[in-house]
């Protein structure tokens, strides 16, 4: 039987990076506020844990975007399908990526792809040209983060 599972990344602004991500990929962030109101009405959650973000409350340490044909839970916001989560942590990047994502938009020219990264909030890195393998761009989230905008 096939798991489900979600990307998570670490951040120190996640709201920022489901904003840039959410763009870059034509995804949904989510929005938990029903779930978070709820758990703020119950004292279940401390007031210093939730921010509002995009008009709703939110967890202040957790954000996500999900695929917009993915189903999700109507109440926690949650994504039942591909979704990458960013989590809070204090440090900064370090170091490169064990892990990437490559973002495909099938036209085929990694230029144009690269350029419409950047007015999210990217920063090119490298041109690789690999010939009859692939061309691609090395680029960076605005938290430094390495992926691949290959057209």
């Amino acid at each position: 039987m096939a798991l489900h599972w979600k990307l998570v990344v670490d951040s120190t602004d996640p709201h920022a990076q489901a904003d840039f991500w959410a763009a870059a990929l034509d995804y949904h962030v989510e929005d938990p506020g029903a779930l978070v109101s709820e758990l703020l009405h119950l004292g279940r959650l401390p007031e210093a844990d939730a921010v509002t973000h995009l008009g709703t409350q939110r967890f202040a340490a957790l954000a996500a975007v999900r695929h917009p044909d993915d189903p999700f839970d109507t109440h926690s916001g949650a994504g039942l399908g591909r979704r990458i989560l960013f989590q809070r942590v204090p440090e900064h990047k370090h170091g490169k990526n064990r892990l990437h994502i490559d973002v495909h938009d099938g036209g085929g020219d990694p230029d144009t792809l690269a350029a419409r990264l950047e007015a999210f909030g990217a920063t090119r890195v490298e041109f690789i040209d690999e010939g009859p393998i692939g061309r691609w761009w090395i680029m960076q989230d605005p938290e430094g983060n390495e992926f691949c905008a290959i057209g």
